[in-house]
């Protein structure tokens, strides 16, 4: 097997669900050695969160230098960037190094609904950061502020922003439905928007109220599993499927009284 080395770029989770940690879980789970760099410091649990302490961008570029200048990194994701500095510090220091590829998890809001990215940095993410990663994950709200336009309320108008995002520069855009009231409450579709290529994916809904982190987790399995695949539908196929897993044994966990995690070790235990 490939030795992947993948890096993920994002916020903490103390209560291990969601950011860095869940990340490195899931990394770890997908077979790819994690490394990490810490934007910002989050007070939060399965409850809400309670603190933000954003790290100097600076710091935020002199651990990217540690790590790329010295261990080969042939997959990231991003997460929570929290502010239009570390948001412009990251896409310097990426077109500095230019990895192979890179997924943008378009953090917004937490599970909770408390504010991870100050709004200013929503234009430093369209500005600095789309038109050189390999794909983005927006879910409907993160969309629609991206776009500045009403969340889709349909797979038409979802289809419609999709190819809309897709059109500012990124390599793929997965437009993420879970928000999506389709109807049928058994699904929730997903559309993969490339150059030229469209692709619908669904997955019955997992009936748990455990939920936390799902954004963070697939956005590096993703990033995980992309190294191993020829291109992104095969990535997205084996991605969605470890996350719907992860959903399916939520319940199992006893973590916190709170949205829980999602299981990223489902396979093990």
């Amino acid at each position: 097997m490939k030795r992947i080395n993948a890096l993920t770029i994002a916020g903490t989770d103390p209560s291990g669900g969601a950011g860095i940690q869940a990340d490195l879980k899931t990394f770890s789970a997908l077979a790819a050695y994690g490394t990490s760099v810490i934007t910002a410091l989050v007070a939060q649990n399965t409850r809400g969160v309670q603190s933000v302490h954003h790290i100097e961008p600076a710091f935020v570029a002199a651990q990217l230098d540690s790590v790329l200048s010295d261990v080969r990194i042939d997959s990231a994701k991003i997460g929570m960037l929290a502010n239009s500095a570390i948001v412009d510090v990251v896409a310097e220091r990426l077109r500095h190094y230019a990895l192979p590829f890179v997924v943008l998890d378009t953090v917004m809001l937490a599970k909770s609904g408390d504010a991870l990215l100050q709004p200013d940095a929503i234009e430093a993410l369209r500005r600095s950061l789309l038109p050189q990663v390999s794909m983005i994950t927006p879910n409907l709200p993160e969309a629609a502020a991206l776009l500045q336009c009403d969340i889709a309320q349909s797979e038409q108008a979802m289809q419609e922003q999709g190819e809309a995002l897709l059109a500012m520069g990124c390599e793929a855009v997965l437009m993420k439905g879970g928000h999506l009231q389709t109807g049928k409450n058994d699904e929730s579709p997903d559309w993969l928007f490339m150059h030229d290529f469209r692709q619908r994916f669904t997955a019955p809904r997992v009936n748990t109220r455990h939920t936390h982190g799902t954004g963070c987790t697939l956005s590096a399995a993703l990033a995980a599993l992309r190294p191993r695949h020829d291109n992104w539908p095969d990535t997205v196929r084996a991605a969605k499927a470890y996350l719907q897993l992860a959903l399916m044994q939520a319940d199992s966990l006893d973590v916190g009284h709170g949205i829980g995690p999602v299981h990223h070790f489902h396979a093990w235990w």
